[in-house]
């Protein structure tokens, strides 16, 4: 049986955009992600991050060094009452040449979380700041939503405004999604 799960990208959406973060110093959780991914862990709905990492690629952080960001986000998580079911990143640039199924918009890490976790891409809520993250939701036929911050283009915002949701914080997203399920029910 498949089950529903909450997509959420990483950086701008669970932690400050620090731009390519290369040190755990640097994870700073956005203030009230925990308690919102907590009523998802609540329910046993799996959490999980999905975050194009284009710095790898380029040089500009280590593998080593993506992975101590990771863990310290998942420590910080735990710390503060939430958990993370599990983290899928891709590593690859954003140019043509670096092409792979796995970059946002791109379905390959929704899909390999779908299968290793048992989920329903239809029934999920994909989550972030950048129209990449929510556009997997028109494909799937999932809930798109789009939580602007200090770096979202003003035409993902309209994107999101025609095709999606918008919503300020990752508490009204989380909301509104365990509220569409409960009418589904």
């Amino acid at each position: 049986m498949t089950r529903a799960a909450c997509f959420v990208d990483r950086d701008g959406t669970l932690m400050v955009d620090t731009h390519y973060p290369s040190s755990p110093d640097r994870v700073k959780l956005i203030p009230g992600v925990a308690d919102a991914l907590a009523r998802c862990n609540a329910r046993n709905i799996p959490v999980i991050v999905v975050t194009n990492q284009s710095g790898i690629a380029r040089g500009l952080i280590t593998p080593a060094q993506y992975e101590a960001v990771r863990d310290r986000l998942d420590q910080e998580l735990l710390r503060q009452g939430a958990h993370a079911d599990a983290t899928y990143h891709c590593p690859h640039g954003a140019n043509p040449s670096d092409a792979c199924d796995c970059r946002k918009p791109g379905l390959g890490m929704y899909q390999r979380a779908a299968q290793e976790h048992a989920l329903d891409l239809s029934r999920s809520i994909y989550i972030g700041d950048r129209w990449s993250d929510v556009q997997p939701a028109l494909a799937t036929g999932g809930i798109g939503v789009l939580i602007p911050g200090p770096d979202t283009r003003a035409d993902h915002i309209e994107l999101a405004r025609a095709q999606a949701h918008i919503m300020p914080t990752l508490d009204d997203a989380i909301t509104y999604f365990l509220s569409s399920m409960q009418e589904a029910a």
